[in-house]
């Protein structure tokens, strides 16, 4: 689950708002490390700030704090607290109140490792926050860019004859990595990108096996996701929603914001996909869909479709865009059918009538009664109603 004490926005590399010339930002102590984030900006005067931290914050004081005579010991207890508080950097500002930083606060930096700013008297801490600010909604903005050309790609790859290859390619590229799906016993069925090494690669199948249903006991409920780092690679496993057993494994150098967007979207597409596969319904839509072309009746072609009576749910995305193909699969797929048809702003999906409709969050749906095949023109009207 996410950690609720962590925001939405993407954190910024200190670095970048380092190099912002408008505000003269300078590193004078710490580790000058490229993976040092910020999360958010936070000013206090507090000697003790811990109580107040909730962790990534880049820290702005003045030192109105600091008493007079403050030696080593003081500046010393006063990093350390904002270290274990997860603090992620100290901005000193020069002016008004002291005219340089102190050497004491510098030596206790370089001691704990925690980053030291100089704010020159020009900068207000308001400017800084702003720019922090600033830098976060520009890479929100690339990150939403990046996650929505990526689904369309998803998308356009499961439409293609070889659907399943043509998924895990897109990923693998995606994510700069390696996309792997195994199977219900374990083999890899299907893998794209550069193939790690073999600790690698061992790693990536037991992290599988963490979230491969038993098939079992009830109690035995496993993750959805799990996640781990070996070798520098980071390590995903999704079990795909079928309930089959399938697992899409991912293995990639770095993990960037988006990541678990995209790799989810490809998990619900390659849920639908072996799941279709495994049970044989799409071939059995395929030929219903060639019979109603030659002029077979509905109800003639019902049956092979899996059921007798079904229900017409209409189905409208709160708040958003027209619902995309991704999101119509992902409305089906929360259903329990992938028999999904987009239709402007509405998505129509046919459910059996043996399968509950529940809600589904983020959707408003309609829901029609239960109906024989010659009775679902009647169905989409009362789902459109309902909706």
């Amino acid at each position: 689950m996410p950690d609720p004490t962590v925001p939405p926005t993407p954190p910024v590399p200190l670095d970048a708002l380092l190099a912002r010339a408008d505000l003269g930002l300078r590193r004078i102590a710490g580790p000058a490390d490229p993976a040092v984030v910020v999360h958010w900006a936070h000013t206090s005067e507090m000697a003790d700030p811990y109580p107040y931290l909730l962790g990534g914050e880049l820290l702005l004081s003045a030192g109105v704090h600091v008493p007079d005579g403050a030696g080593a010991g003081y500046f010393d207890a006063y990093v350390s607290r904002i270290v274990a508080a997860g603090g992620a950097a100290l901005g000193f500002g020069v002016a008004p109140v002291h005219d340089t930083v102190p050497g004491a606060l510098v030596e206790a930096c370089e001691m704990h490792g925690l980053p030291l700013v100089e704010v020159p008297p020009r900068t207000t801490f308001s400017a800084v926050a702003r720019a922090l600010w600033q830098l976060m909604a520009q890479a929100r903005t690339a990150e939403l860019r990046r996650v929505t050309e990526a689904q369309q790609s998803l998308a356009t790859a499961a439409a293609r004859p070889d659907p399943v290859p043509s998924v895990l390619q897109q990923l693998a590229r995606r994510l700069g990595g390696r996309a792997v799906l195994y199977g219900p016993e374990g083999t890899r069925l299907a893998g794209a990108g550069p193939e790690p090494g073999e600790e690698v690669r061992t790693a990536l199948a037991k992290l599988a096996e963490v979230v491969r249903p038993s098939g079992q006991e009830p109690s035995d409920v496993r993750p959805s996701s799990a996640s781990d780092t070996v070798a520098g690679t980071r390590l995903v496993a999704h079990a795909l929603g079928n309930g089959e057993g399938f697992v899409l494994g991912t293995a990639a150098p770095q993990r960037d914001a988006g990541d678990h967007t995209i790799a989810s979207v490809a998990a619900v597409l390659l849920s639908l996909l072996t799941g279709e596969r495994h049970s044989g319904s799409g071939a059995g839509r395929s030929f219903a869909l060639v019979r109603l072309l030659l002029g077979a009746a509905p109800a003639e072609v019902a049956p092979l479709l899996g059921g007798d009576r079904w229900r017409v749910v209409h189905g409208r995305p709160d708040g958003r865009a027209a619902p995309d193909p991704v999101a119509a699969s992902a409305l089906g797929a929360a259903l329990g059918s992938s028999l999904v048809d987009v239709a402007g702003e509405v998505v129509r999906v046919l459910v059996p009538d043996g399968r509950a409709v529940d809600r589904v969050p983020g959707w408003t749906l309609g829901v029609s009664a239960a109906a024989a095949p010659r009775d679902w023109p009647v169905a989409d009207s009362q789902a459109a109603r309902a909706l």
